[in-house]
């Protein structure tokens, strides 16, 4: 089974946050395929940029981290923003709103503790 993390579930993982429930991180440890977005470093780099999260790397040290420890990186492609641009606008933040699109395009759960995502018609792991 192939999973997509979300930004945040992402940074807990890495940060061994006990804000990522026990039982969530068991189901990425079995996870066949680790999956985390391009946008996520994207929205990580801006945000670390802006002062608004500090993280102990440079993005690229982050990245190989997350390749080392078997994430793969999922760019955004063409049928990621078809999606996009047919989803209703009930999430405002860009980042999540392609993460969003996707787990839809890829037909793959989504990791994330954001409720909102629950509204969108992806397979949505919390708790």
């Amino acid at each position: 089974m192939d999973v997509l993390i979300d930004t945040q579930s992402f940074i807990w993982f890495f940060e061994n946050n006990s804000r990522l429930p026990a039982s969530v991180r068991l189901y990425m440890e079995k996870s066949k395929r680790l999956v985390v977005s391009i946008a996520s470093f994207w929205e990580i780099t801006i945000k670390a940029s802006l002062g608004k999260l500090t993280v102990p790397e440079n993005i690229a040290g982050l990245m190989d981290k997350a390749l080392a420890n078997g994430f793969q990186i999922l760019p955004i492609e063409r049928e990621h923003l078809i999606v996009l641009s047919n989803l209703d606008l009930i999430h405002r933040d860009p980042f999540d709103r392609i993460i969003i699109a996707q787990s839809i395009a890829e037909d793959i759960p989504l990791v994330s503790s954001d409720d909102v995502f629950k509204l969108y018609p992806v397979n949505y792991v919390w708790e």
